[in-house]
């Protein structure tokens, strides 16, 4: 599914009183199975953004469609996974695996995904366990499952892996991108790890200033499986610090 990001602006009215302007001027288009990476530093209107393409925030100008029809609300061939993870309580983590699944009425071998999501995700013993009984990184990881369960065909991440050791987040990192090259979903990435951007992205948006926008965007065509040591990494780790470093003089007047 495409998406067309359109003139988005996005402001909050504080408390005081007076607006807050988060972001300005955006216009993006994402392709059928592009690995879109959002990229900035903490606060930068990141999340902002996806929450709006997952339609649970409305821009306060401008406009966001997929397929050629407006985003208005949530829509069911897009999943989200947020930082913190939502999990229904009184459900265990199978049961909230297969959730959305059931819900939808898609029960063909339905187990035996859950139990190949449980496998992959490293949650093999936890099966019977509640969401309190789990780390917020297991629970992280089980929401992570839930959504990719369910086949969709656009796929919005906020910074899934970044209560994850640094072992569990490289192999969800691989297990990541091999799906996504079977399955060739849309995948919106919202990150302010510089190597994660770069090991798992073919795109790469970089927001900044105040109100944030769209510095730039880098295509990398390097195959995968990638690594931060490879030299084509290496080279594109530099242009975005570069660039970062660029925009940081800039907004001080330096």
């Amino acid at each position: 599914m495409k998406i067309r990001i359109e003139n988005i602006n996005k402001t909050f009215n504080l408390p005081t009183g007076g607006p807050l302007r988060v972001l300005e001027d955006m216009n993006l288009a994402i392709e059928q199975g592009d690995f879109v990476i959002i990229l900035g530093e903490s606060g930068c209107g990141k999340s902002t953004l996806l929450s709006m393409l997952a339609g649970l925030l409305p821009p306060s100008s401008g406009r966001i469609r997929v397929d050629n029809k407006e985003v208005v609300g949530p829509h069911p061939s897009i999943s989200t996974v947020f930082q913190q993870p939502s999990l229904l309580p009184w459900l265990n983590v199978e049961e909230n695996i297969a959730f959305g699944c059931k819900i939808r009425g898609e029960l063909d071998d339905l187990e035996y995904r859950v139990n190949e999501f449980i496998e992959m995700t490293g949650l093999s013993g936890f099966e019977k366990s509640h969401p309190s009984e789990l780390s917020v990184g297991m629970a992280c990881r089980v929401s992570l499952a839930r959504a990719l369960i369910g086949h969709p065909e656009i796929f919005l991440l906020d910074e899934p892996f970044a209560s994850l050791d640094t072992f569990r987040r490289s192999r969800l990192q691989e297990e990541l991108i091999n799906i996504w090259l079977s399955e060739e979903f849309t995948v919106v990435f919202v990150t302010h790890d510089i190597d994660e951007a770069v090991l798992l992205g073919n795109k790469i948006v970089l927001l900044g200033g105040q109100p944030s926008r769209i510095m730039d965007v880098i295509n990398i065509d390097s195959r995968y499986p990638r690594k931060t040591t490879d030299e084509s990494s290496f080279h594109f780790k530099t242009r975005i610090l570069k660039k970062f470093k660029k925009a940081f003089e800039e907004n001080r007047g330096l």
